[in-house]
């Protein structure tokens, strides 16, 4: 009987240092939004101008990750604004609802 030698088909490529680069530059950019989150919870007063930032900062943190680690940024335009305009519509439709909803609240009490 015959032994066989198992060789593997793996190959290891070489490191690509560019690539590296960009998976520590996305994760320290996403750390920066995050701390500066952390920062403006401790230490400014409840309110408009709070929640609006929190809001701002969570959808550039979501569309940086959408175009990152979605690779929807070497994507053609279009495939990017089809899921980003139907995101701020929702969010515009989230916003009214809200509104009307505590405007009939505020009318029949």
């Amino acid at each position: 009987m015959d032994i066989q030698q198992n060789k593997s088909t793996l190959e290891v490529t070489p490191r690509n240092d560019k690539k590296i680069k960009k998976i520590w530059k996305t994760a320290g950019i996403l750390l920066a939004l995050t701390i500066a989150e952390f920062i403006m919870a401790f230490t400014m007063d409840r309110g408009i101008l709070l929640y609006a930032l929190f809001i701002a900062l969570t959808i550039w943190k979501a569309k940086y990750i959408m175009m990152e680690f979605m690779h929807l940024g070497d994507e053609v335009k279009p495939l990017f604004y089809s899921i980003i305009v139907p995101l701020i519509f929702l969010v515009w439709l989230l916003i009214a609802l809200a509104k009307e909803g505590s405007d009939i609240f505020n009318m029949r009490w």
